[in-house]
């Protein structure tokens, strides 16, 4: 049982945080994103809940969720805090582009070939 709850758990958490990475990226690659990664994404958080509707109690789903979607926000604000301290604005922006290129470039190299 409480393998089958973790499991639950980090199905909901990974499936909510690229579902919450689409809105660091900009609109042309958020775009991208959103299509591929994001549809998906809330297709698996779906999935999980119905796991946990199949396998657990209402309570144990509303705070798996509950849960998952709070780790994930102070995961991203803990992250955001240590990235702006240990880079600067400029360094950030650079590293932002090239994440947002490779995923274009991967995705139509994922087309083409």
């Amino acid at each position: 049982m409480i393998i089958k709850y973790i499991s639950f758990l980090i199905g909901l958490t990974w499936s909510y945080s690229l579902i919450k990475t689409q809105s660091i990226f900009s609109k042309k690659a958020g775009l991208i994103f959103k299509i591929f990664i994001s549809k998906v994404s809330w297709l698996t958080f779906i999935a999980a809940i119905y796991f946990g509707y199949k396998n657990f109690t209402i309570e144990y789903i509303l705070i798996g969720v509950v849960i998952s979607v709070a780790l994930v926000h102070a995961g991203f604000l803990i992250l955001g805090k240590f990235l702006k301290t240990k880079f600067n604005e400029k360094q950030l922006l650079l590293a932002k582009n090239f994440f947002e290129y490779s995923l274009i470039v991967w995705v139509l190299y994922y087309f083409f070939y």
